[in-house]
This record gives structure tokens, sequence and C-alpha cells, in this order.
């Protein structure tokens, strides 16, 4: 391997000419390749990675692979060409503040994702949906019930596990109708998006400005009135069309299982304990999410120690972690007590955590080679601040929003905190107008088997950019103050 590092670093000076003289650079220059081989390469890599990643559904490869080796072999063509040039110290810096934002990001999620597995373990989502379904509700109220709790949640929740979630409560209750399905999820996906656009925990968007610092954590709230607007206008119109009628109901509600209300208080408490680190300590979110992990550890240690014990007698057993995760016989409703933080954990979605490391560390390493520059004077320098961000909306339409987010954090333009907020929310909003501009609506189309799909999307999205422009006018209207 070092061999053929070695060999190729011999070779690219000779292939990119006045990289031979490199050595004689200041060791703080870096080195423009976007109009190089080297930087048309990295594109076509990253064009082909995501095309891949976009095709996970009908591929059945999953979207993490091409992404990570997309990365790899990025960074790799440019650690070669500054190796060769004796700059190796630059893109290795370079490459390890990617590294230091994709981990932030990546503890951050990995804290949230497993508090919210542990409270699908504990039966929360479960018996929000059977709730749902014993009320006996009509489809118009089904339809605005699912719509506000989807707009709600996600500002929690992420937006994909919200989706699901509601998802699953449309499926159970109105598989058989497809017209009421179609508009449902439509109004889902909207209501997600448009609700994770306000919070800072709500959608990667919103996590990577706040974590970037570029808007304090207070202020993303002022777009809570235009993300409902957001909501609100197609919602309003769609409503029209919902069939007459309700589904059979399903039962009553069962009580949550033990251990459940703890976990949703400490899950309040942990996003207490990350704003503080980050407003009065100058600590990174993520330090105080992994403090919040700690009390979702001592907790699950607790419901262990005073959990249900059989008749019989249990032999005495080491307290370690393991026996925390150990089958508890005798446990009325419950086959096993799964009171190991780590069990939680096992169940990320992986995948996607993976994708967006070969997202973010991709894009860092194009914004390196040059094309961070390029794009942020065609867009913020040749063009006005407002008309970008809505286009930087309209993309995310297209390509997943946390991607867009990243890049437009990696240009570092000199925008107001005003503009800051408007990308914030196109960007948020914008992968509402197709199905496969969030993976909320990915989400969907996977689980409801083609009752709702992209064309029953795409009939929408004029009233879905109804809603979008409606939300910046109102934007700009309430909070002229940041501008």
């Amino acid at each position: 391997m070092n061999a053929a590092v070695r060999i190729l670093a011999a070779l690219l000076p000779a292939a990119l000419p006045g990289l031979a003289n490199a050595t004689e650079a200041d060791a703080s220059r870096t080195i423009d390749l976007s109009g190089n081989w080297v930087g048309i390469a990295a594109i076509v890599i990253f064009f082909l990675a995501y095309v891949f990643a976009m095709l996970e559904e009908s591929t059945m490869l999953r979207k993490s692979k091409p992404m990570v080796l997309a990365a790899s072999l990025i960074w790799a063509l440019i650690a070669a060409v500054y190796v060769s040039g004796g700059l190796g110290e630059i893109s290795g810096s370079a490459f390890r503040r990617s590294l230091e934002g994709y981990a932030e990001l990546f503890l951050f999620i990995l804290v949230s994702m497993t508090y919210l597995n542990a409270m699908e373990q504990r039966g929360v989502f479960d018996t929000l949906r059977i709730w749902l379904l014993s009320k006996g509700f009509g489809y118009r109220k089904l339809f605005w019930i699912t719509g506000i709790q989807s707009f709600f949640l996600s500002s929690v929740c992420n937006n994909l596990t919200t989706a699901l979630l509601m998802g699953a409560v449309l499926m159970a209750m109105a598989k058989n109708n497809r017209r009421f399905i179609t508009i449902a999820c439509v109004n889902v996906v909207v209501a997600t998006n448009a609700g994770g656009s306000f919070s800072p925990f709500g959608d990667i968007t919103t996590l990577l400005v706040w974590q970037k610092g570029v808007v304090p954590f207070v202020d993303f709230f002022t777009l809570f009135i235009p993300s409902v607007v957001n909501f609100l206008v197609p919602a309003l119109i769609m409503q029209f069309w919902i069939p007459t009628g309700k589904p059979a109901s399903a039962g009553k509600a069962v009580p949550l299982r033990r251990g459940a209300s703890g976990i949703i208080i400490l899950f309040l408490l942990t996003i207490l304990t990350a704003v503080s680190f980050e407003h009065f300590l100058q600590l990174p979110p993520a330090a105080g999410m992994l403090a919040g992990l700690s009390y979702l550890k001592f907790y699950f240690y607790y419901l262990y120690r005073t959990r249900i014990r059989p008749s019989s007698t249990i032999p005495a057993q080491r307290d370690t972690d393991d026996l925390e995760g150990a089958e508890i016989p005798g446990d009325p409703g419950e086959t096993k007590q799964f009171f190991d933080v780590f069990h939680n954990v096992a169940q990320l979605e992986w995948d996607t955590l993976l994708f967006f490391y070969g997202v973010m560390v991709s894009v860092g390493g194009l914004s390196f080679i040059g094309y961070g520059t390029l794009a942020s004077q065609l867009l913020y320098t040749d063009l006005d601040p407002t008309v970008a961000n809505v286009l930087v909306g309209i993309v995310s339409a297209f390509v997943d929003n946390g991607t867009i987010m990243y890049a437009v954090l990696t240009m570092q333009p000199a925008l107001s905190e005003g503009q800051w907020l408007l990308v914030t929310l196109t960007a948020g909003c914008g992968g509402s107008l197709l199905a496969i501009g969030s993976a909320a609506g990915v989400g969907l189309l996977g689980q409801t088997r083609g009752l709702y799909n992209f064309v029953s999307h795409l009939k929408w999205a004029p009233v879905i950019a109804l809603g979008y422009a409606a939300s910046i006018l109102v934007h700009f209207a309430m909070n002229a103050r940041f501008f």
C-alpha cells in the first residue's frame, strides 16, 4: 500500500502542471484543484455515489456504501497531490476539520437516537398509535391530528422517525383507502419537514446551523410561525379532497411500559443540558448530549435493580452491564427487559449515520479542492442572498437537505442572521416539494408500498410551493430585525 501511494505521489506532479514546484509554496497555502482533472474526478465520484445512494430502493445497495467509498477516494486524491508537493500536513489538517465536524454531529445524533429507541422499546410510540386507533376519528380529523402531531414531534425527533410513526398509524387505519393515504402522507411529509425547521433538534439542517454557531439557540424559534404557515397553507387546501367517513376503531389504548415516563423526562433534561453546555459553558452541544446519555445509563441501572423478580429464587449474580441486559424471567407482559443502553445504541440507524459521514467528508473535500469558493461566488456574490437561499431550498427537493446545508456552511458566506434563518427555513422545508427531497418522504415511499408514490406527491407540488413561498414572506415580515 505504501509503495502504491509513493508511486501515485510521484506520478501526480507530472500529470498536474505547476505542482512540481509546490514544495516551494508556503505551508499555509492551499492548491486550487477545481479546474484540474483531480477536481473533476472528485466531482464525478461524488455524483455517481449520490446517484447510487438515491437508487437504494431499486438497487438494494445501502446508501452508506457508495458515499463512504466516495469520501475515501476524494480525500485519497487530495492527499496524494499535497503529499507530492510536500504539503501533506495541510491536507491532513483539512481532513481532520471535516472529521471533527462530523464527530460532533455523530455523537449528538447517537444520543438522540438512543433515547428514541429506548422510548420505542418502552412502548411510547405504540401507545400513541393505539390511542389514535382507539378513538375512531373520521378521515378529516385524522388528517389534522397526524399532521399536527407530525409537526410538533419532528421538532424533537428526527423527521424520518416521525414520518414512519405517523405512516404506521395511517396504514393501520386506512390502508384500503388509497385516496386518503395519498393526501395524508403528503401532509405528514410537509408537516414533518416544517416542524423540524424551527427547532435545533428537529432536523440535520437546523442542527448543523446551530453547531456552527451562526444562529443562537433561542433565535431558531423565530421560525415557528413561518414553519406553521408552511404546513398550514397546503393542509388547508388539501383537506377539501379528503374522503368522507371514518376507519374502524381498534379497541382500547394500552398503558405505557415501566420506565417510559422517566425516559421522556430524561430526554427533555438532556436537551436542556445540551443547550446549557452550549450557551453558558461555550462547549459543543454534543458534550451536553453525552452527559444526557449518562442519565439514561444510570436510569436503566435503577430500572434493573428495582425490576419485578419472579417468585422463584434467582441465583446471585455480579452487577455488570451485561446483567442489565439479561433476560428477566417471570416479568408479566415482557419476555425480556433490556436495561442496557448499548442495546439501544445497537439499534441505531447506522447506515444513515455512515451515509452522513460520507456526505460531510466528501463535501468537505470538494470545498477544500476549491468548489466551495466557486459555489459561494456563484450563489452569494453574483446573486442576491435572498435569491440564493430560495434556490437552495428548491435544490433541496432533489438533494438531501442536510447535504445542501453542509455545503452552504462550508462556503462560509457573509450572511446576516436573518439570511441564515432564511436558508435554514428553505433548506428544511424545500425538501417537501418532491417525495425524494427528504428522509421523511423517502421513508413513506417504502413504508406505504405504492399507495403513496412520487407521482401522487408531485400532483400536490404547486400547493406545497404556495406554502413554501408564503413561509418566506412571513419570515421577512416577522423577522425583519435580523436582516
